[in-house]
């Protein structure tokens, strides 16, 4: 029980980090990482849905908590462009929600191994794909700053940036199921070592 424990703190704060180092450019740059929003709430619901509802809830809020805290102080401190912080930010929630509970409940039903891995690729992208669709759209919707374009305009500009972002987060998420699947392996190969066999 306390190895669980002490494993779930482990992801939760790698997750926090992740966010924490990422999320204050979209894009990235020479000098930073793109923001792995995206891929930090679909690893929270894969990784930590072990845990019970209520911690996973917890560990759900204290991350939107943080990202809100850190839009804040990069337009109220760092003089980032408040573009973005219209009444459509709130839409954040249910955006992320949705990526944290498609990752909760592909690990509840899935592993990742074998054909689980072609599941959770499926689960991932559509899952990505759905928060990108969401969020861009209810910021058209009621953001107040497109009254004066259509919604196909507005569609036909906004999916340029469709791949970079889904590829981003796909990318991110990768990377975090690579990194878990060699300390397996090294776990495995550290438990059954050659001494250890009679």
């Amino acid at each position: 029980m306390k190895n669980i424990q002490t494993k779930t703190i482990a992801i939760f704060a790698a997750l926090a980090a992740m966010m924490a180092a990422t999320r204050f450019g979209h894009f990235g740059s020479a000098v930073t990482l793109p923001d792995a929003s995206l891929a930090v709430f679909f690893l929270g619901g894969l990784y930590l849905s072990r845990c019970s509802a209520r911690a996973s809830v917890a560990a759900f809020i204290i991350l939107i908590l943080q990202a809100g805290l850190i839009d804040y102080y990069a337009t109220s401190v760092q003089g980032t462009s408040d573009w973005c912080m219209t009444p459509a930010y709130w839409f954040l929630i249910p955006t992320y929600g949705s990526l944290w509970l498609v990752g909760r409940w592909f690990a509840l039903r899935h592993t990742i191994q074998g054909k689980g891995m072609i599941g959770l690729v499926l689960a991932a992208w559509a899952a990505n794909s759905f928060a990108f669709m969401f969020s861009n759209a209810t910021f058209y919707l009621f953001s107040e700053r497109f009254a004066d374009m259509g919604a196909v305009e507005y569609a036909s500009r906004v999916s340029q940036y469709y791949s970079s972002y889904v590829s981003v987060a796909l990318l991110y998420i990768a990377c975090a199921v690579a990194a878990q699947v060699t300390f397996e392996l090294i776990y495995k190969q550290q438990t059954h070592s050659p001494s250890d066999i009679v």
